[in-house]
């Protein structure tokens, strides 16, 4: 039992299958993994240990994850649990779900047991997993070090071992950031893959529900569990690839062409040495496995409106929000909300619908400009995630002008929240004391089998799932 913390979602499932353990041995295994654990880190803000035991024994063995442990990020409902999505202010308030979530729901009937909550920042408007409602979460790999956000927690949890996979969001770069900076691996899917749910709060399509895992295999078994429309969305559905997304784990891509980008826009934090060390050197791997690789970017991502869009956009569901808890539970009083909801809050009011409606417009322009460089010729983009190597805890409130900060890092991830096209981080190296770096790739519309067939390339290639940082549920 002690060796179920390596082994990841798709083992720990073959072994309920085979009858070696029952769904409820693997969830008392995973439960005392969090409680010698979490402790360190500060990832599993709400435990559900009764009812997730209860669950089990209800689990279907034949279910494609039967029986195995996850946990579910704080912004997302789990019918009858907390249901604060990391303010302090609606905490206080005792307010609960009332139902779950879609994505929840589609986990559960996969064979998937909830044990609890991740920690997530207020209303998931931050680069890091820092709140009032729950504290400080730490990086296994180093507990100096932020595992970045807003699935923070949903990635500290993955990384130490404490779940093989775990249930998240991306609305800027909330997977794929946290992935990288924990040496996970994080699909962002095309808007409109994964449903959100009608009505629920996508924030103008930037917003897809999605996991963290250690293996591509993990997250290419997971798309096909869960992926698929929902009576009323808005989104045209997407057809999955023949014999789903596990098909493109099994036979090697075509040869790709894959441009590079190693730089940053003027206005936004450069990239370091090792960040663009790291990114050569899967671009040379790519080379070698025999794909097309070129120096080459969409010029429109660099365009230094299109995180202020992006902004324009988010503060107005900020304030969406904050108004409609206001409703259900009372406003908010001075003090009660963290300082950057503060900060979206006063940006989104103060926008015009006009204003707004230019922003979208211009969104639409510039969708249209990404996609030229697609259309083009290029399969895939090979980016950096971040900048640099991840930040220390407390940051950026520990620089000057750190919202301004906060808001540029996004450079390379949230362009594709606009664009709504697929992205997904994988780790690309350790450096010499031990801090994951990530890098990214990106594709068209509805092409996820491109990412997890390359992906899965470069996991054989330099295998990343044997590695266990120093804080491990050993």
């Amino acid at each position: 039992m002690s060796d179920l913390a390596t082994l990841d979602a798709l083992d720990q499932a073959a072994l309920v299958r085979s009858g070696e353990v029952t769904p409820v041995e693997l969830v008392e295994a995973a439960i005392e993994r969090i409680e010698q654990v979490d402790p360190a880190i500060n990832s599993v803000i709400h435990r559900r240990y009764d009812r997730a035991l209860e669950e089990a024994r209800r689990v279907d063995p034949a279910a494609p994850f039967a029986g195995v442990p996850t946990l579910s990020k704080a912004l997302n409902d789990t019918v009858g649990d907390p249901a604060h999505y990391g303010s302090a202010w609606v905490a206080r308030s005792g307010r609960t779900a009332r139902r779950d979530a879609v994505m929840v729901a589609r986990m559960r009937a996969a064979g998937f047991v909830v044990l609890g909550q991740t920690s997530t920042p207020e209303f998931g408007v931050l680069s890091v997993s820092e709140s009032r409602v729950h504290g400080v979460t730490r990086n296994p790999w180093s507990l100096d070090l932020t595992p970045g956000g807003s699935s923070g927690g949903a990635s500290a949890a993955t990384a130490a071992g404490l779940v093989p996979i775990a249930q998240g969001g991306d609305g800027g770069g909330s997977i794929r950031m946290p992935a990288a900076f924990c040496h996970l691996v994080g699909l962002k899917p095309t808007l409109g893959r994964i449903s959100g749910g009608p009505g629920g709060a996508n924030r103008w399509g930037h917003s897809v529900p999605a996991v963290v895992t250690r293996t591509v295999r993990d997250t290419a078994a997971l798309l096909d569990a869960v992926a698929g429309p929902a009576a009323g969305d808005a989104t045209a559905p997407l057809d999955p690839p023949d014999g789903g997304f596990v098909s493109a784990l099994q036979q090697p891509p075509r040869r790709l062409r894959i441009g590079v980008l190693d730089h940053a826009p003027g206005h936004a934090p450069q990239v370091t040495d090792e960040v663009r060390a790291a990114v050569r050197e899967i671009a040379a791997l790519l080379s070698d496995a025999g794909h097309e690789v070129v120096e080459g970017h969409p010029e429109a991502m660099l365009d230094p409106r299109a995180l202020p869009a992006f902004f324009d956009a988010l503060s107005v569901t900020v304030v969406q929000s904050v108004d409609a808890m206001a409703r259900e539970i009372g406003p908010p009083g001075p003090g009660d909300l963290d300082p950057v909801t503060e900060h979206w809050l006063r940006r989104g009011r103060e926008l015009s619908g006009v204003e707004l409606a230019d922003t979208f417009l211009w969104q639409g322009e510039f969708r249209a400009r990404m996609a030229q460089w697609w259309s083009s010729g290029f399969d895939l983009l090979l980016s950096p995630v971040f900048a640099s190597r991840p930040k220390q805890v407390g940051w950026p409130w520990a620089e000057p002008d750190g919202i301004q900060l906060s808001v540029d890092v996004l450079s390379f991830t949230a362009p594709f929240n606009t664009t709504g096209q697929p992205a997904i981080s994988v780790p690309a190296t350790l450096t010499a004391d031990g801090v994951p770096l990530g890098v990214q790739l990106v594709a068209d519309h509805g092409r996820e089998d491109l990412l997890i067939g390359v992906a899965a390339e470069l996991e054989q290639v330099r295998p990343w799932a044997h590695l266990r940082p120093p804080t491990f549920a050993a």
